[in-house]
């Protein structure tokens, strides 16, 4: 078989991790003793989800549901239940995979031009579009935000709705920019209440779009192969079955594990490890240009297409030349386009300052501008246990480093610091990943069968 990381569900991860650790200014012997010891621990001895049971959402909740699911919970992914009758008894029957708030911005990125295209020709269906159209449409539009491209999508909405024979309510008498500028409460109707967007299950956005792998481990796992698979092999969350029960027992996230680690105090190699400056773990990873960022006046739509783009979870906010930071935005973020409908007005023409100013006025974590909560920050300098506790002391999934003037020179993710407590023996997950791909691969071809 191809090298694991060859593989497109599993991505090239071998540059990062082998900078990672040749960086480390560990001793030797301290990361093989560690490593052995992980080696040695079942995954069955971690912690259980805070609240006992795993959450599972049915593939046929609608997309809002699901949201409102993920955000009563307090959590940014779960696995998706395959609920259709007489599904395999196996775990590649019963799960359909999982789903995370970085699928659902894809789709609400692609159906925001398609939703304003329904509201300029009257509904979904007068524009011409049907079920079958979403990908390919969704596909052209993503991108095109500017209001010269709105205005092509709207005027040809309308048109095809004249030829059709149909009066479109709403938009016909505007030009196709204004139509998309004051799209308010009828968007969120649109999205929600008309076909396609309201069938719009959870099984078809996981379907659509595979952003996280279902890959579980056994109770029996090591949990080196877990702190692997949510650093080195990019994964954001493991699930945990029981070897003859395809039933989820456990879902160990990047955050838990961190949590985990930050319980080691008083542990001699948690101490040292954690009393080492950043610099001496080789962080931050990235160099200062290589930090991804947008502007304050940039729009919340472009800021989300940069995350979509580079599969990061959140971006640094930032003002003038010499990159201020001034706050930042999340993937989370979406759902607040989804269950605050009034967050839609002018939704095209919402910068990402007022994108948090507006979530800054009804939060009650707001700092004193008026903003969300400010974002963590450390220097250059900070120790590794500093940032530990900062980023255990609130639901992230990074910390940006900054100077003396605020500047963003670098960013350390829960992925950077797990990978600093561990290295890979040669070929340690090569049987895991392989037996993993087969197992997704046989999935992958009785789907085809079935949808053929």
């Amino acid at each position: 078989m191809a090298g694991p990381e060859e593989n497109a569900k599993f991505p090239s991860c071998d540059a990062y991790f082998d900078t990672i650790q040749s960086k480390k200014k560990l001793p030797l012997a301290l990361q093989e003793s560690l490593t052995a010891a992980f080696a040695q621990i079942p995954v069955a001895s971690f912690p259980d989800v805070p609240s006992g049971r795993v959450t599972e959402i049915p593939g046929e909740t609608s997309v809002l549901d699901a949201v409102r699911i993920l955000s009563e919970h307090n959590i940014r992914a779960a696995p998706v239940l395959n609920s259709e009758p007489g599904a395999p008894a196996d775990w590649q029957g019963r799960y359909l995979g999982i789903i995370e708030y970085s699928a659902i911005i894809l789709w609400v990125l692609d159906n925001a031009d398609l939703a304003a295209v329904a509201l300029s020709a009257g509904s979904a269906t007068a524009a011409g579009v049907g079920m079958g159209a979403v990908g390919a449409v969704g596909v052209a539009a993503l991108g095109a935000t500017s209001p010269a491209a709105v205005a092509g999508l709207t005027a040809a909405a309308v048109g095809a709705a004249v030829a059709g024979g149909l009066t479109a309510e709403k938009g016909v008498a505007k030009d196709g920019v204004t139509a998309a500028d004051h799209l308010g409460e009828d968007f969120y109707k649109v999205l929600l209440q008309q076909e396609p967007f309201k069938s719009t299950t959870v099984r078809s956005i996981v379907e659509s779009y595979p952003w996280s792998p279902f890959v579980p481990v056994t109770m029996d796992s090591s949990m080196l192969t877990v702190l692997l698979l949510l650093s080195k092999y990019r994964l954001r969350n493991v699930p945990v079955i029981e070897s003859d029960k395809p039933v989820i027992k456990n879902f160990i996230t990047q955050t838990s594990v961190v949590k985990g680690l930050q319980q080691c105090k008083g542990r001699d190699w948690f101490d040292y490890i954690s009393a080492l400056p950043l610099s001496d773990l080789g962080l931050p990873f990235m160099s200062f240009d290589e930090v991804i960022t947008v502007n304050s006046d940039d729009l919340i739509l472009e800021a989300f297409k940069c995350m979509k783009d580079n599969k990061i979870g959140g971006v640094p906010v930032v003002e003038g030349p010499k990159r201020k930071l001034v706050g930042s935005v999340s993937i989370r973020d979406i759902r607040f386009l989804l269950l605050r409908p009034d967050l839609f007005s002018n939704f095209r023409q919402l910068t990402v300052l007022e994108f948090m100013k507006a979530l800054g006025s009804t939060l009650p974590d707001s700092g004193g501008n008026g903003l969300v909560k400010p974002p963590l920050t450390c220097e250059p300098d900070a120790s590794m246990g500093s940032v530990i506790d900062s980023i255990g002391s609130r639901i992230t999934h990074r910390i940006y480093v900054v100077d003396g003037d605020y500047e963003v020179v670098g960013v350390v993710t829960l992925r950077d610091v797990i990978s600093c407590f561990i290295h890979e023996p040669p070929g340690f997950c090569d049987s895991y990943l392989a037996s993993a791909m087969e197992k997704l691969d046989d999935k992958g071809a009785a789907e085809s069968v079935e949808n053929s």
